[in-house]
């Protein structure tokens, strides 16, 4: 019998954040997969107890660089509906449009520098510009605009300061965003052509039996509210999220893992982020997101995740068309006299919220006392979520190439893990490789 080997990879490159894979192997038989996360704890959610209302949304945003609205457009919303907050529907407008632009930096960030490398055999988002320089440079203006929405509606595109309860604690002149009329324009061409140039990249092989979570919010695409779909035609309200979903804790992570519990009582891993938000939604793309998605003939019952490249890209192009909308009905000055944020005073109670963050679903449940103070936080990130699926993915995926030799395994897996886009500060941190063969 030969001896237990292993391969060690310093640090997986394009991914957020830092960790490890340990992979035990015994002939061909998969003994150990672990997605083993070291991080220390950050402790947010007992960060946030005790302060007042107010401070959520700025401390809240710090738990990640690259999608703090989505933490702060849940948190302010979860607490709106303790406090009986009803937003007026032009300051609505501009919370989807802030959000929107995040999808767009977050997006475009990762198909452009972190994953596309993958399919053109580049070990880096700068190799990748020397062979496409024109294509690279037009994502990084297209993540540059989604900056600028974020500056303009935030007060500036990292860590954002102007998300409050019950709107924003400034209004933008209307110009500083019609004026972005023809950029918006421009961009929403561009990212057309982005998803194009993705459009016959030469997926793996791989499907799986996903259980695909997304909020599904009436008719249109959902983004910042709706219900929660947990199968093909059914969905629950957020006061059933807990019912349906449980965090638990793994020895080989500092981040806990979440399994979804179907009313006969099994438990599955699950999957959040653009493949099961297009899985739900798909016909609810702005029109020409949708039609680009069927140009690419793009379906995501095909379970591909290495397609959620052009998941992103397609909600990429939706995320700029809403974006577009939104300014140019801004026009008619709607914006003129309206107050910033609607007043509120303080009372005691339980709220929730669940709104879609680049990588996916994401929850916040908040109870507060009767001077504002918070007495309980519960934040549950999209990448937590996908912990035990990418652990299941990569058994699946160990399971067709566990003759491959330690170098390709430790590839492949990086590459599986990457569909998944992990925002790993949010949660954990990736990735060292270690592989023990028996």
């Amino acid at each position: 019998m030969s001896q237990p080997r292993s391969i060690r990879v310093p640090i997986l490159t394009r991914v957020e954040g830092e960790g490890a894979l340990n992979i035990r192997l015994c002939g061909s038989r998969i003994e150990q997969i672990e997605l083993n996360i070291y991080e220390p704890p950050r402790f947010f959610e007992a960060l946030l107890r005790g302060r007042p209302i107010e401070d959520v949304a700025d401390i809240t945003s710090r738990i990640c660089g690259i999608c703090p609205i989505a933490y702060q457009v849940t948190a302010v919303q979860a607490l709106e509906t303790i406090l009986g907050i009803r937003i007026p529907e032009p300051i609505a407008a501009l919370r989807r449009l802030v959000y929107c632009a995040e999808w767009i930096e977050s997006h475009v960030l990762h198909i452009h520098l972190l994953h596309a490398p993958d399919f053109f055999d580049c070990h880096s988002g700068i190799e990748l510009a020397r062979k496409f320089p024109d294509q690279v440079k037009r994502g990084l203006k297209l993540k540059q605009l989604g900056n600028r929405i974020l500056e303009v509606l935030g007060g500036r595109a990292i860590h954002p300061i102007n998300i409050a309860i019950g709107g924003f604690y400034r209004l933008p002149k209307t110009s500083q965003l019609t004026d972005l009329i023809p950029e918006l324009q421009k961009a929403l061409q561009e990212s057309i052509d982005a998803a194009r140039w993705l459009g016959n990249l030469p997926f793996p092989d791989f499907t799986a039996p996903y259980h695909y979570v997304s909020l599904i919010d009436a008719d249109r695409y959902p983004i910042e509210s709706g219900r929660v779909a947990i199968g093909p035609d059914q969905t629950i309200g957020l006061e059933l999220y807990e019912t349906h979903f449980q965090e638990f804790q793994v020895p080989h992570s500092t981040a806990l893992q979440s399994k979804f519990l179907g009313t006969d009582g099994a438990s599955t891993e699950y999957f959040v982020g653009p493949m099961a938000r297009l899985y739900h939604n798909q016909e609810r793309l702005g029109p020409q997101a949708k039609r680009l998605a069927d140009e690419l003939r793009f379906d995501a019952r095909r379970c591909n995740p290495f397609q959620s490249i052009l998941a992103r890209a397609i909600e990429v192009v939706h995320a700029f068309e809403e974006a577009l909308r939104i300014v140019q009905a801004l026009q008619d000055g709607r914006l003129g006299g309206l107050a910033p944020r609607v007043s509120y005073e303080p009372q005691a109670g339980i709220g929730m919220s669940a709104t879609e963050a680049p990588r996916g679903l994401i929850f916040h449940r908040y109870q507060i006392d009767d001077v504002g103070n918070v007495v309980f936080a519960k934040i549950v990130p999209p990448t937590s979520q996908n912990q035990a699926r990418i652990e299941a993915d990569l058994r699946l995926l160990l399971e067709q190439i566990h003759r491959d030799s330690d170098p390709s395994i430790a590839l492949a897996c990086e590459r599986l893990v990457r569909c998944y886009d992990p925002c790993i500060s949010c949660s954990t941190h990736f990735l060292k490789v270690n592989i023990q063969r028996e």
